[in-house]
């Protein structure tokens, strides 16, 4: 009886951890898809190729590998229009956390997000460049968000820009 109790109990903490596992997948799908609504205006601005879109498509593949300087002027721009960075090209907190709570996060999960990317530019605050920063600030994000089971499936990622396209 009490081994029972025990499975029922270990198959409960699986489900819960699998359902936070999937909505903060659907968190970060909806986050993808609210600042892909910028691209079009900082593709023009920022005057980036096709290979640059690329990477945008792509840049939830783990195994993809992002090398473009330009891909970060990109984010630096999305970021901008979103009023996610401050002039210091650095995140700001709490507008970070807004956005991310604009798209379903609690604030437990808003707060993760904040704190990885303030990592994320801790660890790369040496590179001088901006764009250059901001594509390795990217990618380490992609790889904790990988790491923590988060990242989206491309597939629901591009019905999701196609969709809002529309």
């Amino acid at each position: 009886m009490a081994d029972s109790r025990w499975r029922f109990t270990r198959f409960v903490c699986v489900m819960l951890m699998t359902s936070s596992v999937m909505a903060s997948k659907e968190l970060m799908t909806k986050m993808s898809t609210g600042f892909t609504k910028v691209l079009d205006q900082c593709k023009s601005e920022v005057n980036v190729g096709d290979h640059i879109m690329q990477d945008m498509y792509n840049f939830w593949r783990e195994e993809y590998e992002l090398v473009n300087r330009d891909l970060g002027c990109l984010v630096i721009c999305m970021a901008n229009k979103l009023e996610l960075i401050g002039d210091n090209q650095k995140l700001h907190h709490g507008k970070a956390e807004e956005f991310a709570k604009s798209h379903g996060a609690d604030d437990d999960q808003a707060k993760q997000l904040v704190a990885i990317v303030h990592d994320c530019e801790n660890q790369h605050q040496a590179i001088e460049d901006a764009c250059a920063r901001m594509l390795e600030i990217s990618k380490c994000f992609r790889t904790k968000i990988h790491e923590l089971k988060w990242a989206p499936s491309m597939e629901v990622v591009m019905e999701e820009i196609m969709a809002a396209a529309n």
